[in-house]
């Protein structure tokens, strides 16, 4: 086979594996988005039991692990929607060395696993998702760490750098190269080519110690962006990953921190208030859990099941001059009306309606700008009853 034949193979290959993992995707972004609205009754129902019973006891005890392990779930839910669609990232121009440097820093706490990382003097921003960027580098240097399972160290280099080849699959432009490289066992040839699959893993073999989604989630977040990523590695040797990521023409925002911002505050239990609350959701279990957290904060309920019908009860109850204190409104709901078109129309009946929007896609677009869209706060589901009671009561009383 003569290299031209060759490369168009290589790059056939390379769809192919791109369309599978793309229908891949579809299906767990499906699955996960079901499996969110199970968990929220699942996780809301056990944290609302907590509030009834006394602490220290037995039951007590079960119910907090049955919640831990749910926030597991939790977990791999985000990590599946994050592989299915990269999260639809919010792209910025981004320091990409602070954000890495960051990132390794905290993905290696407390192992046996040393970073270094290369000159970054002049090396442009990148046009980003900070935190996606920073959730697919960590799931490299993990798998770079449990390589060397008796310690060594990982390197991580940037470079500058221009694609103009026509072989290239990415479009000519300015990009960042990053490298990460460690001093591993090193993956077998016949693996190379396997490695981006989805619970793919060599560790059984003992080469790696694959993650099973976690090369695939980085994989989906670097393609989204619109960048590359390859792998090269020699037995006995170590593995590098490069990833390319377009570069920015605009100056970089001001870092932020890379963690979920949840969980901050210091209390541990639930804000009581009061008000009336016009709740729209299509799952039926949904309405049920959430009637059942508003009463036991001390609010009254009401119920839609479609954007049409919240809009009529809110007109309603504006007519009657007995408005609601605010509204939660799913954001997706099946052959209906969802939040986004909902809130549009109530603003238009009143500009000064306070609404939340609630999903089990926490990478829509408008979970991620709520405001942007007119929603005063955003409850991504699933979600537990403290959670629930701050963010409501902060919108209640514009506090």
């Amino acid at each position: 086979m003569n290299a031209t034949a060759k490369l168009t193979t290589d790059r056939q290959d390379l769809k192919r594996q791109i369309r599978q993992l793309e229908s891949i995707a579809a299906l767990s972004g499906g699955i996960a988005h079901d499996y969110n609205n199970l968990l929220t009754a699942i996780m809301g129902n056990i944290s609302l039991a907590l509030e009834q019973v006394g602490s220290d006891t037995k039951l007590s005890s079960l119910l907090e692990q049955a919640l831990a392990a749910s926030r597991v779930a939790k977990t791999l839910t985000r990590r599946l929607i994050t592989f299915s669609k990269g999260g639809q990232p919010n792209k910025k121009p981004t320091d990409l060395v602070s954000v890495i440097e960051n990132t390794a820093a905290f993905s290696l706490c407390g192992s046996n696993i040393r970073c270094e990382l290369g000159h970054s003097n002049g090396i442009w921003p990148a046009h980003t998702d900070a935190q996606q960027i920073g959730q697919a580098i960590h799931n490299l240097v993990i798998n770079a760490a449990e390589s060397m399972p008796s310690g060594g160290t990982v390197f991580i280099r940037f470079e500058n750098t221009t694609v103009d080849s026509p072989n290239s699959i990415l479009p000519p432009g300015r990009y960042i190269d990053i490298a990460i490289e460690d001093q591993g066992v090193g993956i077998p040839p016949e693996y190379i080519e396997k490695i981006f699959d989805p619970y793919f893993s060599t560790k059984a073999k003992g080469a790696v110690k694959g993650t099973g989604l976690g090369l695939s989630i980085s994989h989906s977040i670097i393609s989204n962006h619109g960048g590359e990523i390859t792998v090269c590695s020699r037995l006995g040797a170590g593995t590098t990953f490069h990833v390319l990521l377009p570069a920015s023409e605009a100056p970089a925002d001001p870092a932020h921190p890379l963690e979920a911002r949840e969980n901050v505050e210091p209390s541990d239990t639930p804000v009581m208030g009061r008000g009336r609350i016009l709740v729209m959701d299509d799952e039926a279990m949904i309405l049920e859990l959430t009637g059942n957290m508003l009463g036991h904060l001390g609010y009254d309920a009401d119920f839609a099941e479609e954007g049409q019908n919240a809009v009529r009860k809110y007109k309603a109850a504006l007519d009657a001059s007995a408005p609601y204190d605010a509204v939660i409104l799913d954001l997706t709901i099946k052959g209906g009306m969802g939040g986004q078109e909902t809130i549009a129309m109530l603003k238009a009946l009143d500009p000064t309606v306070k609404a939340i929007v609630s999903s089990g896609y926490s990478d829509n677009p408008v979970i991620a700008n709520y405001r942007q869209y007119g929603f005063c706060e955003v409850v991504a589901k699933p979600y537990e009853v403290i959670e629930f009671s701050r963010k409501l009561y902060r919108v209640v009383n514009d506090t």
